[in-house]
């Protein structure tokens, strides 16, 4: 028997909201407005979302701000640094060109949507432009612009996400060896595995070693 909690209809979704306010409609353009500019270059960390044949995938960014290059404002340059190699990302992009991408700045309530089209290029030129510490990006995704809108501040307002957390207790949520650990029934050594992360990641930050 169906659950008749469960909303099913347009109709009756758009009625637990009511109407869009003007500001709301207003602040979403078909370009990457100088506004919207000045905020993405100002941006170091984003969350890229994608879809394709094996699902969904949400999948952070961050370099030095800023995090793309703007070539246009109908185009943006996402170098593909160093990561685990599942290219989740990426497989999707081959498959459906569609992407979506949440652009984040320490302390700012704001974030900034950006949906589009994408597509991978090796293009030497681009490489070599995009390269940081001397080591180029693997590939570059190009993001064929098609909606631009800001996110108003009230989740990073209720979540806290850029309070002064300087006092705060000691982590409590598992580390990255702990999960692996519980995650293979100890086939990965998690104490091994914290113990050599942070050289390990300061060495492979840009570079495969």
């Amino acid at each position: 028997m169906p659950d008749p909690h469960t909303v099913t209809e347009l109709q009756s979704l758009e009625a637990l909201f009511g109407s869009v306010g003007e500001a709301s409609v207003r602040k979403e353009v078909p370009f990457l407005h100088p506004v919207y500019r000045q905020w993405i270059e100002a941006s170091p960390f984003a969350v890229l979302a994608t879809a394709g044949a094996g699902g969904l995938d949400a999948s952070p960014r961050g370099d030095p701000a800023s995090l793309v290059t703007v070539q246009d404002e109908h185009t943006l340059l996402l170098p593909e640094r160093r990561g685990n190699n599942r290219i989740d990302s990426l497989r999707n992009i081959v498959a459906d060109p569609r992407v979506a991408l949440l652009f984040f700045i320490p302390g700012v309530g704001e974030t900034l949507r950006v949906n589009g089209r994408a597509r991978i290029s090796v293009a030497p030129e681009l490489l070599r432009r995009l390269a940081m510490d001397g080591t180029p990006p693997k590939c570059v995704i190009v993001v064929d612009i098609e909606t631009v809108l800001f996110q108003c501040a009230r989740a990073m307002q209720r979540s806290k996400l850029w309070a002064d957390r300087s006092s705060a207790a000691p982590r409590t949520v598992p580390s990255a060896g702990t999960m692996l650990a519980a995650l293979t029934d100890s086939a990965i050594d998690g104490e091994a595995y914290d113990r050599d992360l942070p050289q390990r990641q300061r060495a492979t930050l840009y570079r495969d070693s």
